[in-house]
This record gives structure tokens, sequence and C-alpha cells, in this order.
């Protein structure tokens, strides 16, 4: 028997025997595990066993961010990769991991790209978002997809519900949006009840910017305090335009539910690169990329009865992506590029819950996902790639402690065919993978009188190399040997929340905790002789020490004044260990024990919101301290500290039956001239105004 199918007899077996397991008790954990999600709106920082931090309802609503990238700045130990602008690649980094250890999860399913692991986080936008949940190593319920057990951090995007009131059998809400950047951006969320059990989701999305904004460029010799040029151009070549529709139908049925979302996304954007450039004040940056990304996901929850509940997912993807860089229109490219790159992507998943005693549960998940990539580059090797994910965890509730554990095996086959030119021979290349990951958690309330949690985990888990890594390291090449990335992580904290019930604070809520993470063979590009030729390989290692903190706390000053805040601030020691040896001279390599590019040492946040009546404030800060653009920590590669405050005031009002919201915000509010990316400067001093309509 094969290996593949070995894998689909053990998994269907495995489920069929859960299938017929039949109930003889009651298990409390059925109001745990298996009823539908709830986001809390009111509690702001919620006493789950594993580290999370949420964004909901009218918090989200309130903040200066338009898509789900601008809300992940809010919260501690996130490093986000902006370069620049409306259209401008936007990509997170938790807790100094790396992009590709990060899950991305919309509605309970992973969004992939298993061309570079990363997810463009610009791409979705608030409009349709309940909430956002950000958890390190994994979420705290056992009863998930597989998928979800193999990250080291996860973003979860919850979309909105349909709640209608009564005898209502329809929403309607309209936004439009406009500003700085000759920004147009009008949307539409249509909710419908089909029947009693049945509701759908409409929400449409377009955008358009020139992206153009005033920015100083400022540069000195690098062996003195000279100034060799200092001047104010224009961000060039930032515009978009995208077009984003997603429908989702909601189902109830006894004791479950179901649902299904269609996604939609195309834009056209320039790319305008970075300022070094030979002329000062010249930037000819002329690239262009189009994205077209679909994907129809569906997930079946149901209690089949007091024993045993099942989780069934699925999904199919298409992207489709297209780089143009001419060399007659941009100084820094060397040759015309014109790449089209395809990805198709199947996946299926079955969660089983078993409710063993009423204080101890198990589940076993199965995944399986299908990846196929194509691309117009000669020599190409259309690789193929099937994974499977097999998890077991299981919970222990013994009154105030909590416990869980679970191991995660994960296997890989990528297959991938390469046509010689000259003969047209081709030459197929196969690859395994076999791993298995374990995960310990554990959370305890010491006093019961008390609303203080002590929590810790571990967790190791690994991640692939992406398809770039391995077929585009070296043009022309074909594959290379590259091993997964381990990743191994520590974690020890506490909650605290209480009920103040004083005349200016009602209550407090707070978190901190303390980790340890570190990164072997991790995946490194050494240079290959010529600045576009790089070799990917299995040489680095990273140490992280950090520590995250949050603070949240709510105030009703009088009937008519409520006042809440929300402080977060992180420091991380993210130290490269790639090169231990010692020259000739028996000192260490630059980049030894250097703080990896782009982690602040200090980072935060402050969230301050005001309600009076119909009127509404947000102002928040952000913070991120010195870094450096290598582990070399030299002077030449320190990128300064930045901060931003942003301003928003909304009143709303109400004519007949229909409810209108307008808003107007003032971004970068001391016009800090600031790079998240050295050389990709950041938009000054701007201004957006809102008008949404509700009915």
């Amino acid at each position: 028997m094969s290996f593949y199918s070995f894998r689909v007899v053990f998994a269907v077996s495995f489920l069929s025997v859960f299938v017929s397991l039949e109930c003889f008790s009651q298990s409390k954990l059925d109001s745990i595990q298996v009823l539908d999600e709830v986001v809390f709106v009111k509690q702001q920082i919620p006493k789950e066993i594993i580290p999370v931090q949420t964004l909901s309802g009218e918090i989200l609503e309130k903040l200066s961010a338009h898509s789900v990238a601008d809300a992940l700045r809010y919260f501690s130990g996130v490093q986000l990769k902006d370069y620049g602008g409306i259209g401008g690649l936007k990509t997170v980094n938790i807790r100094s991991m790396g992009s590709q250890h990060v899950g991305v999860f919309y509605d309970g399913v992973e969004i992939g790209n298993a061309q570079n692991g990363v997810v463009d986080l610009g791409r979705f936008s608030l409009d349709n978002m309940d909430a956002i949940s950000l958890y390190n190593g994994q979420k705290s319920a056992i009863f998930q997809p597989a998928k979800d057990f193999a990250s080291a951090s996860s973003i979860y995007m919850i979309a909105r519900t349909p709640q209608f009131k009564e005898n209502k059998k329809y929403n309607f809400k309209g936004t439009f949006k406009t500003g700085a950047f000759d920004l147009i951006n009008p949307s539409v969320l249509w909710e419908q009840a089909i029947s009693e059990k049945i509701s759908s989701s409409l929400n449409l999305d377009y955008l358009n910017s020139s992206g153009k904004y005033k920015f100083r460029d400022r540069v000195k010799y690098p062996d003195s305090n000279t100034v060799a040029y200092d001047t104010t151009a224009t961000r060039e070549n930032g515009d978009i335009e995208y077009f984003r529709i997603e429908h989702a139908l909601f189902g109830k049925i006894n004791n479950g539910e179901w649902k299904t979302r269609t996604y939609f996304y195309k834009s056209e954007r320039g790319y305008p690169g970075s300022t070094v450039k030979k002329e000062p004040g010249v930037y000819l940056n002329e690239d262009r990329q189009w994205d077209e990304n679909f994907f129809f996901q569906a997930s079946f929850k149901k209690r089949l009865n007091k024993l045993y509940s099942v989780l069934f997912s699925g999904k199919y993807a298409h992207d489709y992506l297209r780089y143009l860089a001419d060399p007659e229109k941009d100084e820094q490219v060397v040759i015309i590029v014109d790449n089209t790159y395809k990805q198709n992507e199947a996946y299926m998943s079955s969660a089983n819950m078993f409710n063993i005693l009423p204080n101890w549960s198990a589940n076993i998940s199965v995944d399986y996902q299908w990846n196929k990539m194509d691309s117009n580059l000669k020599e190409f090797m259309n690789p193929t790639r099937h994974s499977t994910w097999i998890a077991a965890a299981s919970s222990l509730y013994l009154n105030r402690l909590k416990l869980q554990a679970g191991l995660l095996g994960t296997f890989v086959s990528e297959a991938s065919t390469q046509t010689i030119p000259q003969s047209d021979e081709k030459i197929r290349k196969d690859e395994n993978w076999h791993r298995f990951t374990p995960a310990i958690i554990a959370s305890i309330q010491p006093w019961e009188q008390y609303d203080f949690h002590i929590r810790a985990f571990y967790k190791k888990i690994f991640r692939m190399p992406t398809f770039n890594e391995i077929f585009l390291t070296i043009i022309g090449s074909g594959a290379s040997k590259l091993k997964p990335e381990y990743a191994t992580q520590y974690n020890i904290g506490t909650t605290y929340g209480k009920n103040m019930n004083q005349p200016f604070l009602d209550k407090i809520e707070g978190q901190v905790d303390l980790y340890y993470n570190e990164i072997t063979d991790k995946l490194i590009a050494v240079p290959g002789g010529q600045n576009f030729r790089w070799t990917m390989m299995n040489l680095g290692r990273v140490k992280i020490k950090g520590i995250d903190v949050a603070l949240s706390t709510e105030s009703q000053l009088g009937r008519d004044l409520a006042l809440n805040t929300r402080i977060n601030y992180t420091y991380q020691q993210a130290r490269d260990y790639s090169y231990p040896e010692l020259d000739a001279q028996g000192e260490h390599d630059s980049t030894y024990k250097g703080q990896i590019a782009y982690i602040p040492w200090h980072s935060g946040s402050v969230i301050i919101g005001a309600d009076y009546k119909s009127w509404g404030m947000s102002y928040s800060v952000i913070y991120s301290g010195d870094r450096y653009t290598g582990s070399a920590n030299i002077k030449d590669n320190k990128v300064q500290a930045w901060y931003t405050h942003d301003l928003a005031l909304n009143k709303s009002f109400k004519w007949k039956s229909t409810m209108f919201k307008a808003t107007a915000e003032v971004n970068n509010l001391l016009n800090q001239q600031y790079d998240v990316v050295q050389n990709y400067p950041m938009p000054g001093t701007n201004f957006k105004f809102i008008l949404s309509v509700n009915f």
C-alpha cells in the first residue's frame, strides 16, 4: 500500500470510529466547545488560556483603520511591514517569527499563499468585519481544523453575521470615503433574511486613488554629517484601483450551523519602489502589478449527540498575479520582467470532538490541501504539493485549572516537472516531508474570588519552504534542497480584571506575557554573485525574548459621557545567532547576536475613545523604536524611531428611520516623516471623510 493510500484509509477509519460512537452521559463541555462563536464586544481582553488580543464592535469601527493591516498596528508584539501609501503591500510579523509563521483565517478557514507564504492584509476591508483576534501559539478551543494548530501565531477575521430586528427582513449599510491621495471609496453592505433560518450578506467595495503624497528626502554622506541633498518630492506611481465583492450565506440547523462565502478581488497598482536613486530628486519607478483573487469556502458544524460533534470545512481558491518592471522606465531594473503566476488550491477538513467526561474532551482533525503553481518563466518547475495534517488534542478542566495538549502530524509530498528547451526532455523531482510537533498549554486561577489567571504554553512548529524559496532561488536552477524552518515557543503570562465601580473607573483589565522563541534552520537569502541571483539556505538561527503588556479601562463619567482606553507595549530582543564561528582574527561575524532586521526593541500604542450622546471621538498613538535594516547593527543600517498620532471625530443622527454617521479623520497629526521600511517613505498629515447610512 502506498503512503497516500495509507493516509486516506487511516483518516477514513478514524472518522468512522468517531461517527459510530453513541452518547451515554451529559457533558458540561457542550456549552463551551460546540456553541456558535460569540464575539464579546465589551470585554476588550478575554481571559483565555492562550494569549489573545481582540478588537471588535464599536472600538474597531472608531479606529483610523480601514483594512485589517491597519487595525493590527494596535496589537502588542506586532510588526507591520508597510511599503507606503494606499496600495502598498502590507504584511505582518508577530513576535519576530516572520510573516510566513502567521496563519490568517477568515471565518475559520485559512487564507493560503503557497507561492511566498505571505498574505497581503490590505486586501481585506473592515466594513464587513465584526472582530479581529490575534492568538500567539494557537486558538484556545480544541474543536477546530488541523491547520489551525499548524501556525506559530494566528489572526482570525470574523465577518459580520446578519442580525435583524423584529419584523425586519433586511439591513443596508452604504459608506463613502474620500480625502487625501484623491481617494474615492464607496462600499455597500446588504443583509437579507431569506427564511427563518437562512440569511445572506452581500458586500461590494470599490477604491480608486492616485496614491500621490509629498515626502521629504534627506540624505547625508556616510562618513560625515554633511547633507548630500535635502528635497521635498512627490511619491509617484503609488496609484491603486480595486474592486472587491463578497457574498455569504448563513444557515441554522438543529444543534448546528452552516456557512458559505464567495470572495473576488481584482486590482491594478503601481509600485513606486525605494527612493534610492542615482540622481537626487528623480524617482522613475514605474513597476506595475495586477492581482485577481477568488475563493469559495463552506463550513458545516453540528452536534450529532451529547457525545459527538463534527465540523466540516472546504475551500477552493485561484490566485493570479502579473508583475511588470521595465528598465526603460525604472533605472533600478536591469532586464525587463513581465512575469505571471497562477496558483490553485483545494482544501477540505474534518474536525471531530468527543466529550469523554463532563470536564474532559478530545478532538481529532484531519485536513488535506492541494496546491499547484504555474508561471510563464522559462524552465519553470510547475510544482504541485499535497499536504495532510492530522491533529489530536485534548482539554481537561479541573475546577480552576485548565490543561490542553496536542500533537500535530504533517505529511507533505511535492512533485515538480521541468522541461529542458534544447531537448524537450522533462525532468521530474519529488520531495517528501513528515513531521510531528507537540503543544502543551495550562492555565490556573489561584483564587476563586479574584479574576486573576496564570497561563503558560509550550509549542513546537515548523513551516514548509514556499514555492518561491524552493523554485525561484536561482533563475533557471531548478529546485533547491531545503529543510523546514523550526520554531519553538515558550510563554508564561497573567491576566487580571476587576469591576471597580468607582466614579471615574468602572472596569480595568490587563495582561502581561513573557515569551522566548527560538527558530532553527531559518531560511536566509545568500547573494549569488549578481544582485538578482540569490540562493536560499538553511543557515539561520534566531533567539527571541520579549514581553507584551496590554491594559484597558472603561469609565462612565456621568449619564452621557463614556470613556475607554487601551494601552499596549512590547519589548523584544530578537538576536541573530546564525554565524557563531570566529574568523582568522578571532572575531565574530558583524551580524552575530545583532538585532534582526526591522525589529524595534520598544513599541507600543495607545487608544482613547470617548462617546458623548451622539458624538464620538477616537485618539490613537502608535510608536516604533529604533531598529536596523539588517542583523549587522551598525550606524549605516540604523532606522530612526517613528510615531504617529491619529484623531477621528464622528457624529450620528437619525432622519425618519434612517441612521446617518459622518466621520472626519486626521492621520499623522504631527506630520511625522518616517519609513516603516527603509527608503519607502510614508505619508505625512492626511485627511479622510466618511459618510455612512444605515437602514
